[in-house]
């Protein structure tokens, strides 16, 4: 003789499911009682018929039991303990009682009450009782595990919020870092300009204005194409050009099947800044420039080469540092360890900048 009763299962579940689902287990908890009292407790009858009598009793107190608390507390919500204990008392009885008549019906059988175990009917009542009590504390902590599992996995959504909110915050800092000394440069040879040479100025204040342009579509996203990120950097050198003049001459390799790929924002600019500063301006006759994007062995690879002084070599300035600093803790978050940033000696001259990006993960 069985008995059960259905804890209310999480929010979002539907009704049906959930009480298919725990009716499911109630037959079950059945099973097990049908075994223990035809083969534990003696009982003069075969499995069968001791089967059928538990799930009869079972289900009656399982339906008694949900549509109670359905109709007293609704789908979604936990009775209190003293309240729930007083259900199940109340449930177990009227639930033994339907059940023993209904299975009577079905085997065309008189059937008492008490035919769970010889010893009455308040120890049929007090087994059913107790296997309720079984039953209830299973679905309790089946219930509570899919609480904490739903808990986590909202905790852990909450978590990638936060970390995507901070990387979004890492990249306002980095361009923080990287655009105001550019600026302050920038502001002070047209200052200079204006009065010895107001053609170039006027050319310097274009390639300014687009420039800026450029990196406020990139700064409000956090993502963008290699297409775009490319004509931040065609703006960014064509503000250089001017400032350094014939010193400087750049170039860009980016296959038009590539145009379209997604890749963090701002990521080449520190790689640029830092072949300027450390390889291009310290050099008297200055050099050249080169930006390309390729596929290698299944990633994507962005690469900014010079034919500057070398790695290390050039006085440069710290900001540049800081910027492939930055740029490597982005990729890490980002990626992990499938990314990477190198930078290493070109031949014959000047740096080579390496960025390795997974491509399934871009």
């Amino acid at each position: 003789m069985n008995s059960t009763t259905a804890i209310p299962a999480k929010p979002g579940r539907s009704r049906l499911r959930r009480f298919l689902i725990d009716g499911f287990y109630v037959v079950l908890f059945n099973l097990a009682c049908a075994v223990l009292i035809t083969y534990t407790f003696g009982q003069s009858s075969d499995f069968f018929y001791n089967l059928l009598i538990s799930n009869c009793i079972g289900l009656s107190i399982f339906a008694l039991v949900d549509c109670v608390r359905l109709l007293t507390w609704g789908d979604g919500q936990r009775p209190s303990l003293p309240k729930f204990i007083l259900l199940l008392v109340c449930a177990v009885p009227v639930g033994q009682f339907l059940g023993s008549r209904l299975a009577g019906l079905l085997l065309g059988l008189k059937i008492n009450m008490h035919y769970t175990v010889n010893s009455g009917l308040a120890g049929g009542l007090v087994f059913t009782l107790l296997t309720t009590v079984a039953v209830s504390l299973f679905f309790s902590h089946r219930d509570r595990l899919a609480q904490a599992r739903a808990e986590a996995a909202l905790e852990k959504a909450r978590a990638e919020a936060v970390e995507r909110q901070a990387l979004q915050a890492q990249l306002q800092l980095l361009q923080a870092q990287i655009e105001p000394h550019m600026l302050f440069n920038t502001l002070a040879n047209l200052q200079g300009l204006i009065a010895i040479d107001p053609a170039r100025a006027q050319q310097m204040l274009d390639q300014l204005i687009r420039y800026l342009r450029a990196t406020l579509l990139s700064s409000r996203a956090q993502s963008t194409t290699l297409e775009q990120e490319f004509a931040l950097m065609d703006a960014y050198l064509g503000l250089m050009s001017v400032r350094m003049g014939e010193r400087l001459s750049y170039a860009f390799e980016l296959p038009a099947e590539l145009q379209t790929t997604q890749v963090p924002p701002m990521l080449l600019q520190p790689l640029v800044e830092n072949a300027i500063a450390h390889g291009l301006e310290p050099k008297i006759e200055g050099g050249h420039i080169a930006v390309s994007a390729r596929m290698r062995d299944g990633c994507l690879e962005l690469s900014v080469a010079d034919s500057g002084l070398g790695p290390g070599a050039g006085p440069g300035k710290s900001g540049t540092n800081v910027g492939l600093s930055n740029t490597r803790e982005r990729l890490q978050a980002l990626y992990g360890n499938a990314a990477s940033l190198t930078l290493e000696a070109a031949a014959p001259a000047g740096a080579l900048a390496r960025i390795l990006l997974p491509i399934h993960a871009i």
